[in-house]
Order: structure tokens, then C-alpha cells, then sequence
């Protein structure tokens, strides 16, 4: 595992694709506030609206999905992300195929990121109590199959060249979160705060006891293993195509 920083020389344009609102937040939360601080600059695409992630029976998912498109933008606010945009697609039913490949591409070309985050598709247990949402490891499928070799070469998808004006874009670096094999790993105390900030704004999702809720974040916090302080963490399959 690395635990150095980055070592860019210049400020980069990083695109986060994930499956719902809230993943970047509980993901990557405090990476990204750190990269936000830093002045790189930061976009968000989410393949859904997260339309079924709830429990309560009285709310339609068109209700729920209205609900956590605010929430995200909010949190996204909080972060200091210059955009957000959403895909079509129904929480529970991400399935990457080449039409999802295509969208894909199309916003990375769009916005021609260096750096492209998304989730780690290998990941099926996140642990031994849990399995990870299959949309979130469909989407990192997508992301991975449209990073390499379809954004960045003529061949795939020559329509959106000539008919919308995207030309093919090859991004620098591959960074996968939720992962249960990373490469890449770094001390985010001073960004945990901005990410609780950011996780707050999704009420529908942790519920009001914000308190309880923090607790439960903090633990979280792990030895530190150079100077054996408590630290927070993210976790990345860090992928340098270039």
C-alpha cells in the first residue's frame, strides 16, 4: 500500500462517476473536499437518483429519486464540486452494456478528465457482514470498459465525433474506491469533518440522529502505520495508464 501523496505537478481535472447519490460522499468524501481545497477541479456523473434507496412503503421511487437529487447537489455544494449530472438509469438496474459504455464515454469525452474515479467492479464483499450493491460494482464495470480502449480511440463510437463534436480523450489515471484490493491510501484527518458535512446532506439515507450517526463514522478512524495516531483513510485502486 502507498501512503505517499499523489506527487501531481499540476492541477487536474477529475470526473467521479458512481452509480447513486451518496456514493461519492461515503466513497471518497473526504479525498474529494481534499482535492477540491487543493483547486483541482472536480465533476460528479451518477448513472441513477437512487429511486429505491429506502425502506419506507408511503414514498414513490420518482418521489425518493426527486428527494436524493437535492440531497446530492447539496452535499456537492458543501464539497466544492463544479458540477453535477445524472444519468437515466434506475437505481437496482444498472447493467453495463455498450449503451451504458456509450453514455459513459460521451461524458468523458465531454468533460476530458486526467483523473476518472468510479468503484472497484471486482469488489463483491465489501466484508464478512456484507455484500456490495451489485450497481455499484455494474457501474465500475462501465466506467472501466468506457475508460479503456473505448474513450479514447476513433473507432468506438465515430457518432459522437461527427455528429456531436467529442473527440476521443484517454484519461491519465484510474482511480477506483470501495475496494477490497487498494494500492493507495492516505491520511484524510483533516478531511473527515468536510465529509461528514457532505454525508449529512443526505437525510434520507442516515436518518436524524446525526449524532449517533457521527459515532458511528468515527469509528472508522485506524492506526496510523508510520506514526501510530489515529487517522482516517480512503482507499483506492489507484490504475496510471500513462
Amino acid at each position: 500500500m502507498n501512503f505517499e501523496p499523489e506527487n501531481w505537478t499540476s492541477t487536474k481535472r477529475i470526473l467521479v462517476i458512481l452509480a447513486h447519490p451518496d456514493d461519492p460522499d461515503f466513497f471518497c468524501g473526504a479525498m474529494l473536499s481534499r482535492w477540491c481545497h487543493q483547486g483541482h477541479e472536480v465533476r460528479y456523473c451518477l448513472l441513477t437518483k437512487g429511486q429505491k434507496g429506502g425502506q419506507d412503503v408511503n414514498i414513490l421511487p420518482e418521489e425518493l429519486g426527486r428527494l436524493r437529487v437535492e440531497e446530492q447537489n447539496a452535499a456537492a455544494r458543501e464539497t466544492g464540486v463544479k458540477s453535477v449530472e445524472f444519468l437515466d438509469y434506475v437505481d437496482g438496474e444498472v447493467i453495463p452494456d455498450l449503451e451504458m459504455r456509450k453514455k459513459i464515454v460521451r461524458v468523458i469525452r465531454k468533460w476530458k478528465p486526467e483523473i476518472l474515479v468510479s468503484s472497484d467492479p471486482l469488489n463483491l464483499f465489501g466484508d464478512n457482514n456484507r455484500i456490495n450493491h451489485p450497481d455499484h460494482r455494474a457501474a465500475g464495470q462501465a466506467v472501466v470498459d468506457a475508460a479503456f480502449p473505448a474513450a479514447g480511440s476513433p473507432m468506438f463510437f465515430p457518432e459522437l465525433i461527427h455528429d456531436e463534436g467529442l473527440d476521443p480523450h484517454s484519461v491519465d489515471e484510474l482511480w477506483l474506491s470501495a475496494t477490497a484490493s487498494g494500492n493507495f491510501s492516505i491520511d484524510l484527518s483533516d478531511y473527515f469533518d468536510d465529509k461528514l458535512k457532505a454525508i449529512h446532506c443526505h437525510r434520507s439515507q442516515i436518518g436524524n440522529d446525526i449524532d449517533l450517526f457521527d459515532r458511528y463514522m468515527h469509528g472508522r478512524f485506524t492506526q496510523h502505520p508510520v506514526t501510530g495516531k489515529e487517522a482516517y483513510f480512503e482507499n483506492f485502486r489507484r490504475i496510471c495508464l500513462k
